[in-house]
């Protein structure tokens, strides 16, 4: 009994010992972080999460399968997969705010690619969306992905979704800095209240920041009348762009930016890096701020912000314990 035994668990241990070891690991509950990616028409650059590949073996290649419409199940459209005609820096070539000062200037660095407005990344998984996504139907999408190592091959059937939206104002504008100080004639500075800055979308059109500065009553400074000034040698709206005269009204002081974002790089004079800091005064003549003495305090706001898509915006920057004297 015991000789049968051995042989049985000699015979065993020879076939696990001859049986094939597959090398390598490959995961059924790979992921991304959210299975939702959006699309946000327009942008220049949106790139979406890497697979989590759980810890499979690498390298971990992946295949984008059957794209279709979420609602009807057909083939996504022909639009997700064109060339579009965009234009671009050419390759080494970057803005100079110093010397890129004309649009002929601009326009020797720059030149028409045709791009897919989408590009699937099959080393990390990652969808990357540029400014040829304009041309995108609003709608949610699912995908289908193939993975593979050096163990073998899984598709995961409705892997994740595409949801091309419009971008909001949010997704379109960002707030970096937004402060204001009263100043004596001693050039002594007390706070104030940070004033409320808000985006206003006007159209699709064009390129250009409408920039009004209110008081608390929404009544606007007139920079025409020289009731906004510049505050020394600190960055104002054309140390950004300088392919066009900063245009003064009544009410606003307007840039057309040319290309987005705006501002498109930070501001270098030498000696600071101001980043996208815009430095104005208010001269003490024009405005009453809230328990101060009237004539006797000058309003200097500070503020910074990013518009990252082409149109015609309105920025708006209120304060909200002042007032205009006129």
């Amino acid at each position: 009994m015991q000789k049968i035994l051995l042989f049985i668990l000699c015979t065993a241990f020879v076939m696990a010992a001859c049986k094939k070891v597959e090398p390598g690991f490959l995961s059924d509950q790979m992921r991304y972080k959210d299975n939702v990616i959006y699309c946000k028409r327009g942008l220049s650059l949106q790139q979406s999460d890497r697979i989590n590949t759980d810890e499979s073996t690498p390298p971990v290649t992946f295949k984008l399968l059957n794209l279709r419409d979420k609602a009807t199940g057909k083939a996504a459209p022909q639009s997700f997969f064109d060339d579009y005609e965009v234009l671009v820096f050419k390759d080494g070539e970057s803005f100079n705010v110093e010397t890129d000062t004309s649009v002929e200037q601009l326009n020797k660095k720059r030149e028409i690619q045709k791009l897919k407005p989408m590009y699937f990344n099959e080393n990390s998984g990652q969808f990357v969306f540029n400014k040829a996504s304009l041309n995108l139907p609003l709608g949610d999408y699912l995908f289908d992905i193939a993975s593979q190592n050096i163990h073998g091959s899984h598709t995961f059937t409705s892997f994740g979704q595409i949801s091309v939206v419009e971008p909001t104002l949010d997704d379109i504008f960002t707030i970096e800095d937004n402060v204001s100080n009263a100043f004596n004639v001693n050039s002594v500075a007390t706070p104030m209240r940070n004033p409320k800055m808000t985006l206003t979308k006007v159209s699709d059109e064009g390129a250009r920041v409408i920039l009004k500065l209110v008081d608390k009553n929404g009544s606007p400074f007139n920079p025409k009348a020289g009731e906004i000034i510049k505050r020394g040698d600190r960055p104002v709206f054309e140390n950004y762009a300088r392919f066009h005269p900063i245009i003064t009204t009544d009410t606003a002081m307007i840039c057309d930016f040319e290309l987005a974002p705006f501002p498109l790089t930070r501001y270098n004079d030498g000696a600071t890096d101001w980043n996208h800091l815009m430095y104005y005064r208010i001269p003490s003549q024009f405005v009453k701020v809230d328990n101060m003495e009237a004539n006797a305090f000058s309003v200097n706001p500070r503020f910074a912000f990013v518009v990252k898509l082409e149109g015609t915006y309105i920025v708006e920057i209120k304060f909200l314990d002042a007032v205009r004297v006129h």
